[in-house]
């Protein structure tokens, strides 16, 4: 179960790209939440999820002696559902995911892309938990931030966007 947790049903195995195979994977996930459930029950979902993945990651390091093993991909689901959770934040039903007049399907994608961009380069506090933060907190906490960070930049452009909209 550990193992099976903690890579994402195995797509952190991925011989390429593992954090954005795991991104790529949690991203129609929590969308499917967004669409049958809502935005609240992401964000409390992701949170529960957080706070398991970070003991079994911290038992995973304890027992391997390896500190953010790349397999380990749960992070990038917390990451992604967490920006998520804020960019599109709106009930839309299934028929109108496509609709890029309500900007939920603009704002997962750019929200994917905003959070594989925070996640790699690693800006300001992001770079910064990376580094000095341990076991489960650092392997997590990074991704937790740059999903936060990537959540509200996209709702920030969308919303920007809507303005410019109005202008013109």
């Amino acid at each position: 179960m550990n193992w099976f947790f903690i890579t994402l049903g195995y797509s952190g195995l991925s011989p390429k790209a593992p954090g954005t195979v795991g991104t790529l994977v949690s991203l129609p996930l929590g969308m499917l939440i967004l669409i049958y459930l809502d935005a609240q029950t992401l964000f409390l979902a992701t949170i529960l999820i957080s706070i398991i993945a970070i003991k079994e990651i911290n038992k995973y390091e304890k027992r391997t002696g390896i500190h953010d093993d790349k397999r380990i991909v749960i992070d990038e689901l917390a990451g992604m559902w967490f920006a998520l959770s804020v960019a599109p934040a709106i009930s839309v039903n299934l028929g109108e995911v496509g609709d890029l007049q309500n900007g939920f399907l603009v704002q997962c994608v750019l929200s994917f892309a905003l959070f594989r961009y925070f996640d790699i380069a690693k800006p300001s506090i992001i770079g910064r938990i990376d580094r000095e933060a341990k076991g489960g907190i650092g392997v997590m906490g990074d991704d937790i931030i740059a999903g936060f960070a990537a959540g509200i930049l996209s709702a920030a452009l969308w919303q920007g966007w809507l303005e410019l909209q109005k202008l013109l």
